[in-house]
């Protein structure tokens, strides 16, 4: 009996450590500015339970980076504080490529020296810059965005509005890995984030398979990209890269393909010869290039080409400069206005009365971009393809990755 006891002494001890440790979950959001319109929730200890789970399927990779890591600063090593939730967010009016997150610090001077060993730059006033990825360090906690436009204030006075709006991890995850949230005033559109072993999975419905079909359909064509929006999805898309669109254009769908393809682009310069006389000298150099064909199906094609204009989109020569492949040609019919690439223009798909983006990966995709590194070129080439679908309330966003030996979690 007294050995069952000490059993249970040592037990229920034991499982609390566990609960609070990897179940326990401080809900509070203090970092999310009431001036926040979309929000993006990582459950960190979900995540770190699916990671222990998959590593521990894998033993290879138990010990493979303990000689690596002896004389650097680990991440969880660094000075955070590591969150239960991190909390990612986009801030009104300001680009879409614009989000930030926030963390507290535990020790200040040792974040900043493992920022410095990941060879950011010091910009000074607590701003470190390494590419795109800028960090502001003050007053025990640290902001990250991927622009340091909203770095103009103080960390306090950044946050300063967060406090009157209390919001909670419950408004806006439920069970799963993440989600990531629209906010407008009131309202909250949550959509979960699932990580699989070869895909990451955004959605708000569980009636994945509706999609099933039109994925197998596309991914039987060779085009690298394939779409077809409706008016409301073209409103959307049109928001997000600063090319709103309204009703007033009487446009009712649009259907796109694109292919890339690498071609010689020659390069004039003038110089001069020893005589001073001027003299033409080409260059040639390899650039890849989009082929494509857009086409905008409209209730009044007149009208919409009208509302191209008004917008300037379309300059004396009859192209359409609101997209930035160039050159083009914009034309209108009966039904609907077309841009085709002056080079050689894609056949569209037949219209399959959905709304889908297909984006298939090409390798010219990613080795034409010199500004990337030979990780980040990696990353790019593990994907296969992305989709984004949308039937009546549905939506689904997935990122397929080329099967490998380890789930996507553990890649790196």
């Amino acid at each position: 009996m007294r050995k069952k006891k000490l059993i249970a002494w040592l037990i229920l001890p034991l499982a609390a450590v566990i609960y609070f440790v990897c179940f326990h979950k401080d809900k509070t959001l203090k970092f999310v500015p009431e001036n926040a319109d979309a929000v993006v929730l990582i459950d960190v200890k979900k995540l770190t339970q699916q990671y222990i789970f998959s590593l521990a399927g894998h033993p290879s990779l138990w010990f493979s980076d303990s000689e690596k890591t002896k004389e650097h600063i680990s991440f969880k090593d660094s000075g955070i504080r590591i969150p239960d939730f991190l909390q990612v967010f986009h801030l009104k009016d300001t680009k879409f490529t614009e989000w930030y997150s926030a963390l507290e610090l535990k020790d200040q001077q040792r974040f900043s020296a493992y920022l410095k060993q990941q060879k950011f730059a010091d910009k000074g006033n607590g701003i470190y810059q390494k590419e795109q990825v800028f960090f502001k360090v003050g007053n025990g906690y640290c902001i990250v965005g991927t622009s340091d436009r909203a770095f103009k204030n103080s960390v306090p006075e950044f946050f300063k509005t967060s406090a009157k709006k209390e919001l909670n991890a419950g408004q806006f995850i439920s069970g799963t890995l993440g989600s990531f949230s629209l906010i407008s005033g009131q309202k909250i559109r949550n959509f979960s984030i699932e990580l699989n072993d070869d895909e990451i999975e955004l959605k708000n419905t569980s009636e994945t398979d509706l999609f099933t079909p039109v994925i197998a359909g596309l991914q039987e064509k060779g085009h690298f990209l394939q779409a077809e929006l409706d008016a409301g999805n073209i409103r959307t898309f049109g928001r997000f890269f600063d090319r709103a669109i309204s009703d007033s254009s009487a446009i009712k769908g649009m259907t796109a393909a694109a292919d890339l393809v690498q071609v010689n682009d020659t390069i004039v310069t003038y110089g001069y010869d020893d005589n001073f006389n001027e003299v033409e000298q080409k260059t040639y150099q390899k650039i890849v290039q989009p082929d494509y064909m857009i086409a905008f199906q409209s209730m009044d094609p007149e009208k919409t080409w009208s509302y191209f204009q008004y917008k300037k989109w379309i300059n004396e020569q009859q192209q359409f400069t609101a997209i930035p492949f160039q050159p083009n040609k914009v034309s209108r019919d009966q039904k609907e206005v077309v841009i085709r690439s002056v080079r050689n223009p894609v056949s569209l798909p037949q219209n399959q009365k959905e709304n889908y983006i297909f984006i298939r990966n090409n390798a010219l995709l990613y080795s034409s971009l010199s500004s990337l590194t030979e990780s980040e070129k990696k990353l790019i080439s593990d994907i296969e393809y992305i989709f984004y679908g949308n039937r009546a309330q549905n939506h689904y966003l997935k990122l397929k990755v080329k099967k490998g030996d380890l789930p996507l979690i553990l890649r790196r």
